[in-house]
C-alpha cells in the first residue's frame, strides 16, 4: 500500500530511464516530489538502431534480467515510490512493434494504475510512449522534453521523430529544459513551459573527506576531468589540442563509453575511466584542477542542457566548456571556447591561475537553482495547473 500520508495527493505515472541507473533530471525532480505525491515509475527502453556491439548486448542482458526477476536496488526505495519493469518488444520501428508494445504496456500497467488512490498524471521524458495516449486511464499527459533524442548518436532518429510528433500533438502539457528545445516544440505548433535543470548544491559543495578514488591512483597531476557519456558528441579535436598543449598532468574522461572516437584512446595524456556511482562524483570533482566539457557543435549538443553544467559550477572548480546555447548564459561563471586552440589556452590558463574572483561571485546565482525549487515550479505548471492551454498555437513559432 502507498504511504497513507500522501493518499490524498495526486499520483504520478512516470515513464523514463531506469530508476537509479543514472541521476537523470526526471529522477532529481521526482525525488523532490515524493513527500507530496505517490509515484509509479516505469522503466522503459530506448530505440537504439540494431547492432551487436558489446554495449548493446550488455544493456539488452540487463533489461532481460529486470524482466525475469524482482529488482533489488542498491538502496531501499522511498516509501511513496514503486518501480516497475514492463516486458517490452525491443523496437518501435515497425507498425507491428508499436502495436505489440502498446498492448504489452497497457495490459501490464492497468492493475498498477488501478492500485493508485486516484487517476494519475502521466509524465514522460521519452517519445516511445506516444501510442499509450488515450489507452491508459490517466488524468492527463505531460511531455517533459529533456533532449532531442532523434539527434543522439546510435538512436533510431527517424522512429523517434515520428513518435515525438505524435506525442507533441496529443500531450496536454509540455515542458522544455532549454530555450532551443522550447523553440523546436513551438515550430511543431505547441507552447511549452521552460524549466531548466536544477542542482544539489550541498552535495557538490560538501564532498565528504576521505581517501582519494582508487581509479585515480598513480595518475599524473594536475587532473583535467570530464564526467558523462563519452560518445561521438565529444569534439576529438578539442581534446587532441589540449593533450598536445599540456606539459604535465592527465585528462580524465569518466563515464560510460558509447562508441567514442578511437582517436581518444591513442592520446598519451587521456585516461578513460568507466562509469562511477553518482555518490562518488563529488569526490571525483574534488580531485580536479579544471573541469571540462569539450562537446562538438552539433544539433544534439545545441539542443541539450547538460546536467553536469550546474554541477560543475557548484564544485567551486574552474570550468572550461564549448560555446553552446546551454553554456553561453553562464559565461560569467566559466570560460567559453569555440576553437580547439582557444579551448586548450583556456584550460592552461585556469591550471595556472585557478578560478577568478569574478567567476566565483557570479556563481552565487546558483542559490536559486536548487532541485527543490525546480520541483515546486514543475508542480505548479503541470501537476496542478490553473488552466490547460489549447492543444495548438494560434500562430506557429511563438512562445509565451
Amino acid at each position: 500500500m502507498l504511504d497513507a500520508m500522501t493518499r490524498n495527493s495526486l499520483p504520478l505515472l512516470v515513464f523514463a530511464d531506469d530508476w537509479g541507473r543514472h541521476p537523470s533530471s526526471c529522477q532529481h525532480l521526482v525525488s523532490q516530489l515524493l513527500d507530496r505525491h505517490p509515484v509509479l515509475w516505469v522503466n522503459t527502453i530506448g530505440t537504439r538502431k540494431p547492432s551487436f556491439n558489446l554495449a548493446t548486448l550488455q544493456r539488452g542482458a540487463e533489461k532481460i534480467r529486470h524482466w525475469l526477476s524482482t529488482p533489488h536496488p542498491s538502496e531501499p526505495l522511498p516509501g511513496n515510490l514503486r518501480v516497475v519493469n514492463p516486458l517490452m518488444w525491443p523496437s518501435f520501428s515497425s507498425a507491428f512493434g508499436r502495436w505489440l508494445n502498446r498492448g504489452l504496456m497497457a495490459r501490464q500497467l492497468a492493475a498498477r494504475i488501478a492500485d493508485l488512490p486516484e487517476r494519475p498524471v502521466a509524465v514522460t521524458t521519452l517519445p516511445v510512449v506516444a501510442d499509450l495516449i488515450g489507452v491508459l486511464p490517466v488524468r492527463r499527459w505531460v511531455y517533459y522534453c529533456v533532449d532531442d533524442f532523434s539527434e543522439w548518436p546510435g538512436l533510431d532518429g527517424e522512429t523517434l521523430r515520428r513518435m515525438e510528433a505524435k506525442l507533441v500533438g496529443k500531450a496536454d502539457s509540455l515542458i522544455a529544459v532549454s530555450t532551443t528545445l522550447r523553440e523546436k516544440l513551438a515550430r511543431m505548433g505547441r507552447d511549452s513551459h521552460l524549466l531548466t535543470h536544477g542542482v544539489d548544491l550541498d552535495f557538490w559543495r560538501n564532498a565528504p573527506a576521505g581517501a582519494s578514488l582508487s581509479s585515480l591512483a598513480g595518475l599524473e597531476r594536475p587532473l583535467v576531468i570530464f564526467w558523462g557519456v563519452v560518445d561521438r558528441r565529444m569534439d576529438t579535436d578539442f581534446v587532441r589540442k589540449l593533450d598536445g598543449a599540456m606539459t604535465r598532468g592527465t585528462i580524465v574522461l569518466a563515464g560510460p563509453q558509447a562508441d567514442p572516437d578511437p582517436v581518444l584512446t591513442a592520446l598519451p595524456r587521456v585516461v578513460r575511466l568507466g562509469p562511477l556511482p553518482y555518490a562518488q562524483l563529488s569526490n571525483l570533482a574534488r580531485e580536479a584542477a579544471v573541469l571540462i566539457m569539450p562537446y562538438a557543435d552539433l544539433p544534439v549538443t545545441r539542443a541539450m542542457q547538460p546536467l553536469k553544467l550546474k554541477e560543475y559550477l557548484a564544485t567551486g572548480k574552474p570550468v572550461v566548456v564549448r560555446d553552446l546555447p546551454a553554456t553561453r548564459c553562464w559565461s560569467d561563471c566559466l570560460d567559453l571556447a569555440d576553437t580547439p586552440a582557444s579551448f586548450a589556452d583556456a584550460v592552461l590558463r585556469r591550471l595556472e591561475e585557478g578560478l577568478t574572483q569574478v567567476q566565483r561571485t557570479a556563481r552565487e546565482s546558483l542559490a536559486g537553482e536548487s532541485w527543490a525549487e525546480k520541483a515546486l515550479e514543475f508542480e505548479r505548471c503541470v501537476i496542478r495547473p490553473q488552466a490547460i492551454h489549447q492543444p495548438q498555437l494560434a500562430h506557429e513559432g511563438s512562445v509565451s
